[in-house]
């Protein structure tokens, strides 16, 4: 049996999922983000248990085809982002369809239909989440940041980086310097 979970995007979120289905007495399951495949029989009530639990951390059990397929997506692209090496050297909208085995146009209307912004944001705003945990790593230069995530200059992530957050990716690791030298002080 196949499950799909709305908001499992770390892996923090794969152990409590780990966790609840434990304490349900399961222990053959595959655990990836936003879905579950359990190799045993769940009956209904424990179903119900498993939604109320994930709940109580904020994650939802999903019913609906249009969420699931909705939930594949933003998991596709957060483990794209945050959790591979290297970025797919083909397109995203080539990536993303070829992975889900959907027409990409078709998924990107039903995306942007219930989330009110295009993959192509949604994408680049995790690749700005992303640049700013780099940044805060500090073992990168933003050259090879911009590499790394596909940019075709440091200007280009700069400028994307700017538009979106308001700030310079140089200010913005500032930033953070301050607050951590403040945070010593006290």
């Amino acid at each position: 049996m196949r499950l799909f979970i709305k908001y499992m995007v770390s892996l923090r979120c794969k152990m409590l999922v780990r966790e609840e289905l434990s304490k349900l007495g399961f222990q053959n399951f595959l655990v990836e983000l936003g879905t579950v495949e359990i190799r045993e029989e769940m009956s209904a009530e424990q179903r119900d248990q498993f939604g109320k639990n994930l709940l109580k951390s904020g994650l939802e059990l999903l019913e609906d085809k249009k969420s699931i397929l909705i939930e594949k997506i933003k998991n596709l692209i957060v483990e794209m982002v945050h959790y591979e090496d290297e970025l797919p050297k083909t397109n995203y909208s080539d990536y993303i369809s070829e992975k889900l085995g959907y027409d990409y146009t078709y998924l990107a209307n039903i995306f942007s239909e219930v989330k009110g912004v295009t993959i192509q944001q949604y994408i680049i705003l995790h690749k700005i989440e992303r640049i700013k945990e780099l940044l805060l790593y500090d073992e990168l230069s933003l050259s090879e940041i911009s590499y790394k995530l596909h940019y075709s200059s440091a200007a280009h992530l700069s400028n994307q980086f700017k538009k979106i957050t308001g700030l310079t990716p140089s200010y913005y690791k500032k930033l953070k310097q301050k607050r951590d030298k403040n945070l010593e002080n006290i």
